[in-house]
């Protein structure tokens, strides 16, 4: 499916969205692999990085609900700008070329403007969501939060009920199928084309509902390989994190031409 992308600047992107099979996303993981493996300082750099953010988020918003909402924010938030450092790697590797940790910082320099309204985007995505698990939990829900003094001692599990947990999940859910619609080919497009945030979303858009069958599997396995990341005290993202950063790279290179 040809598609054409103009931004404001009346800069003109003609892409390709291209059909891949459903399991597809199976390969995309065994090149990120390859990728991973080819430098494994610089890729559990970005690894590191993620663990030790996660770690600073639950030591200081994993007490209160509204804190944690803040909390997996901010990680919907980083996760796919992490990637542009290991998705200029993964660049770089196709072109034949080698890469360091501090060659993968151009990932961020290449078009920074792009990436910054990417994130601004993403920001005001979290912070609505934040504000709508808040107004949901007392209007539609019926539910107040735990108190905050209660929670800082007990933890947000031991003082919330099923309902507020189960309300979260869902709202949650709903921000991270928002996010990925619009992040699955959008780093790594911005970094490789130059385009425009818009662009890049749009184009995500229309490379999901393409490929739904694909990106049902492509999601299934980002989320548990999430899951599995974070068992072990987040000490699994050192490798999660990195090896979906490179695979979003090859995501990338598959469904738009």
């Amino acid at each position: 499916m040809g598609t054409t992308l103009v931004s404001g600047g009346d800069r003109v992107l003609h892409l390709e969205i291209i059909r891949v099979p459903v399991f597809r996303p199976l390969a995309w993981l065994g090149r990120g692999w390859l990728d991973l493996r080819k430098h494994w300082g610089a890729s559990l750099g970005y690894g590191a990085l993620i663990v030790a953010m996660g770690w600073t988020l639950l030591v200081f918003c994993g007490t209160h609900p509204y804190f944690v909402a803040a909390a997996i924010s901010g990680f919907l938030l980083v996760g796919p700008l992490m990637s542009a450092g290991l998705c200029e790697m993964s660049r770089r590797y196709s072109l034949g070329q080698s890469a360091s940790f501090d060659d993968s910082l151009e990932g961020f320099a290449r078009n920074t403007s792009a990436l910054f309204e990417f994130g601004v985007i993403l920001a005001i995505c979290a912070v609505v969501w934040f504000a709508i698990s808040a107004v949901l939990l007392g209007t539609v829900f019926h539910i107040a939060a735990p108190d905050i003094q209660e929670t800082l001692y007990r933890g947000f599990l031991d003082s919330a009920n099923r309902s507020q947990v189960l309300a979260y999940v869902a709202i949650g859910g709903a921000l991270a199928v928002a996010v990925f619609a619009v992040s699955v080919v959008a780093i790594p497009m911005i970094i490789d084309r130059h385009s425009s945030a818009r662009q890049a979303m749009r184009a995500s858009i229309q490379a999901l509902i393409s490929n739904i069958p694909a990106m049902i599997v492509w999601s299934a396995l980002i989320l548990i390989l999430t899951i599995i990341g974070y068992a072990p005290l987040l000490g699994g993202l050192l490798i999660i994190a990195p090896l979906l950063g490179h695979a979003t790279w090859h995501a990338y290179k598959d469904m738009i031409r």
